[in-house]
């Protein structure tokens, strides 16, 4: 594994110290298994979706565990009780645990399952003392009056 300096990309940020965190997680995250497949889609500015193929699993084996920052989609498989003697084996339905980085601002409000399908819908909901505000400039207290001096 190849190790990559970040700091070149954290000289002009301030207050992001969770930020090379993040970018070890996702070098980290590119070099494991991606089972199951999946698909991430922005539908808006917005609002996202992780849509996850899970064929063979109920929605009862299915767990989804949002948190702060992360998103833990996992799935236990059943183990089969009478043994089958497979010709081909194309469908994997192996244990699974998935997890994605989610920003501050990301909420998961919502998950259906249809077709063998998981969807998992996302909000960005910014709060109001996050939204971009202007900041007026006003003239320092005590200057800006000319007193006159008045000689006797």
């Amino acid at each position: 594994m190849r190790a990559y300096d970040f700091s070149p990309l954290l000289r002009t940020t301030v207050g992001f110290d969770r930020i090379e965190q993040l970018f070890r997680t996702l070098e980290r995250a590119s070099s494991e298994n991606s089972y199951p497949p999946y698909n991430i889609v922005r539908k808006d500015a917005d609002n996202y979706r992780i849509t996850m193929a899970v064929a063979g699993f109920d929605e009862d084996q299915i767990e989804i565990v949002a948190t702060q920052n992360s998103l833990k989609v996992s799935g236990k498989s059943e183990e089969e009780k009478d043994e089958v003697q497979y010709l081909h084996r194309g469908l994997a339905s192996r244990s699974f645990a998935q997890n994605f980085e989610l920003a501050e601002t990301i909420k998961v409000v919502g998950a259906t399952m249809e077709n063998g399908l998981l969807h998992i819908d996302l909000v960005r909901e910014i709060p109001e003392e996050l939204k971009p505000r202007t900041i007026e400039i006003s003239k320092p207290k005590g200057k800006g009056k000319l007193i006159e001096n008045k000689a006797a």
